[in-house]
């Protein structure tokens, strides 16, 4: 066992060969012709007056937002008669306390904030706006709030994308189809990602331009003088930096260490890096802690170390100056970019990955060593081979370094500008006249989600059934109704990433019921329990049974959390069966919106696949007995959540492959949309005191909430 890394060692490693670096100007072959062309004249004037970058930006701590900053002052210092500013994503309500560069703020989840945004822009006569896209840092479904901020803009759109799926979910294609079409150009950081949108968006090729990811200019020389800083002189260093979570693959370097250890017994394995803010909210620090648990487990405590916070650049550059190997053990191989990564290979760095998309590009050509995910065997023998053999680590530095020198940020920002004054040239949106958009021409905005009332019927038990006025009423107890409903709403808000701080505790309340409602002997849902927590029946109504399939299909298909999935699972599978010898039409068909989210996740489950079918058949079979010419409806008359029977044969219909399906909702749901509109055209749902019999008089008052929501 090695000493404590702490203290000085005997042993000094000689400096590695120095490299003579290309000049700053050089362009690696992949940079396309016109950047090429664009930065040898490097004298040339630069027209554009106003560039706007959007973004997140320091001091708030994640990649997007160091990489927009690092961006907007490399184009600032490269070009200092241009005006650069940023327009900056908040994530929390407070904001940050942002730089003079940024001169405007969006809150995430305001919908307004993008429209006064788009206002602002265009009222300020900016060129040319150069917008960074991921999915997860702009609000609605699947980030779709920047649309709003990009449709009402006038001058063209240059959009940077961080991330690139391969298999996008139908909202997240939308989004990016969305996307491109509004943008003059897209960048993207590697050709894999170039190849993805031409393969899954079908973009035309002439409109995606291939930029690196910037990096610091970081000197390629000795490792000695920084390891003595940091206190690792004499030992050989292993490196990982970056924001921890479970899918960074730490374990397997961990794992690997005895093997290296009894051939390099002076090695230390430094990990640099805070937990992920979103890992740290939901999970705490357990997955950090794990790793040094197994370090201990392992015996190789001594040889790890943990800098558990988010470094400064000048430090940054410390331990990168330190390291021997570089690595990126990731277990996700559906990866397009990485900062970390780019900066490693910038800096010179011998590095072993596994093989997600982005290290399959930019380790090639001997720049590096690809191993399998999750093998701790493998990640040892190409540390190991790196160590052991000086040449073969100089000529992985040396390539590395070559290839380093395009991602410079200096050489970005060139790459960029040539970008931006293409489209600009070409004409793009040209700019027009302002002209503030009165009400009538802009989309209706809705008000923010507001949960104070929900919380305040929600206790340790559950959901309450009733209020008087706003105040919870005791004595009606609680249903599986309610929270049924309750567990959707929340399902839902967090897939679109809403704000809250109790989403998961709420999740977990509401789950909690319905596995307590859940009779475990019959396979069915009781409904009604006393304030004093006593069960009113041993069986609920089938109309409750399919609204709880219907929650926990929701909770299974979207929720972000994999506690509450599992149980979710566990709960659809013993509850399924019983629908089948239901005769409510109702009951049929929240079950089949609760499967049709269930098989999101579960696709390719014939056990579930065929109890839509049976249940879908019912269903269709029954509107085909009742329809008629002036009635085109499931029953003979409309009660309460009459949406739901419509909807339930779409979205079968739509994954069955059954046109006829389609065609009988899609029939019913204008009819009825028709129906319940008032004569000035606002929502007018069937009222209950009475419903609505086929040929009678349809009432008119006490109609529910839940109406509203289908």
């Amino acid at each position: 066992m090695r000493a404590d890394f702490n203290q000085q060692q005997s042993v000094t490693i000689p400096p590695p060969e120095r490299v003579t670096l290309p000049p700053k100007n050089r362009v690696d072959m992949l940079v396309p012709a016109i950047i090429k062309e664009e930065m040898r004249r490097t004298n040339a004037p630069v027209t554009l007056e106003k560039i706007q970058i959007i973004g997140n930006y320091v001091p708030r701590r994640c990649g997007i937002a160091t990489f927009t900053t690092d961006l907007t002052e490399a184009i600032a210092a490269e070009f200092p008669r241009v005006g650069i500013s940023t327009v900056a994503i908040n994530d929390i309500e407070t904001g940050y306390e942002y730089p003079g560069r940024v001169g405007f703020e969006i809150a995430e989840k305001d919908l307004g904030g993008y429209h006064r945004a788009a206002d602002f822009l265009n009222i300020n006569d900016v060129d040319v706006v150069s917008l960074q896209h991921e999915y997860g840092i702009y609000g609605g479904k699947a980030g779709s709030y920047i649309l709003q901020l990009m449709s009402e803009l006038r001058m063209p759109i240059v959009t940077t994308l961080h991330t690139i799926l391969r298999e996008p979910n139908p909202f997240q294609k939308e989004v990016m189809d969305k996307i491109i079409e509004l943008s003059e150009r897209v960048v993207v950081m590697s050709e894999t990602g170039a190849g993805f949108l031409r393969e899954v968006h079908g973009i035309d090729e002439s409109k995606v331009q291939v930029i690196h990811h910037g990096i610091r200019d970081v000197r390629f020389e000795s490792t000695r003088a920084y390891k003595e800083r940091l206190g690792v002189a004499g030992d050989q260093v292993i490196l990982t930096f970056g924001l921890l979570g479970p899918d960074k693959g730490i374990e397997n370097v961990i794992q690997a260490l005895p093997k290296i250890i009894l051939k390099h017994p002076n090695t230390v394995y430094m990990v640099v890096g805070e937990t992920h803010p979103n890992i740290r909210a939901h999970h705490g620090e357990t997955y950090r802690l794990g790793l040094e648990r197994l370090a201990r487990e392992l015996g190789v405590a001594s040889h790890v170390v943990f800098h558990n916070r988010f470094v400064s650049d000048a430090e940054l550059k410390e331990f990168l100056g330190a390291a021997d190997v570089y690595t990126t053990p990731y277990l996700k191989l559906q990866q397009i970019t990485s900062g970390t990564l780019a900066y490693a290979v910038g800096s010179g760095k011998a590095v072993v990955s596994t093989p997600y998309w982005y290290a399959e590009e930019l380790l090639a050509n001997g720049r590096g060593i690809l191993v399998p995910p999750a093998d701790p065997q493998a990640i040892a023998d190409a540390i190991i081979e790196i160590l052991s053999n000086d040449g073969l680590r100089r000529s992985m530095r040396r390539k590395a370094a070559d290839f380093g020198r395009q991602m410079v940020w200096p050489s970005v920002a060139r790459q960029y500008m040539a970008v931006l004054e293409e489209v600009v040239a070409k004409g793009g949106r040209r700019k027009q006249r302002f002209h503030t958009k009165t009400l009538d021409l802009r989309p209706a905005s809705l008000p923010d989600v507001n949960l104070s009332h929900l919380r305040q019927m929600t206790d340790d038990t559950g959901m309450l059934q009733h209020a008087t006025y706003t105040v919870p009423n005791y004595d009606e107890g609680y249903c599986v109704d309610d929270n049924a409903r309750a567990l959707t709403l929340i399902t839902l808000l967090d897939e679109d990433t809403y704000e809250a701080k109790d989403l998961r505790q709420l999740t977990s309340r509401y789950l909690a019921f319905l596995n307590h409602a859940l009779n475990k002997e019959t396979g069915k849902f009781r409904n009604f329990l006393s304030y004093d927590r006593r069960w009113l029946e041993d069986e609920g109504s089938e109309d409750s049974h399919g609204r709880a399939i219907e929650a926990l299909g929701r909770v299974v298909g979207r929720s972000s959390s994999d506690a509450a999935r599992g149980l979710a699972k566990r709960l659809f599978d013993h509850a399924l069966p019983a629908v089948t010898d239901f005769s409510s039409p109702r009951a049929w068909a929240f079950s089949l919106v609760g499967i049709e989210e269930y098989l999101r996740s579960f696709m390719g489950d014939s056990r579930v696949e065929q109890v839509r079918e049976t249940l879908a058949n019912r269903l269709f079979e029954i509107r085909n007995r009742t329809t008629g010419e002036d009635w085109p409806w499931f029953e003979e008359y409309l009660t309460y959540c009459n949406s739901i029977l419509p909807h339930a044969l779409l979205v079968c219909g739509q994954w069955m492959g059954r046109g006829d399906m389609v065609s009988a909702g899609l029939a019913s749901l204008e009819w009825l949309a028709d129906l319940q509109r008032s004569t000035d055209g606002l929502f007018w749902p069937i009222g209950s005191n009475g419903f609505y019999s086929r040929g009678s008089t349809r009432a008119e008052f006490d109609q529910q909430p839940v109406e509203a929501g289908g």
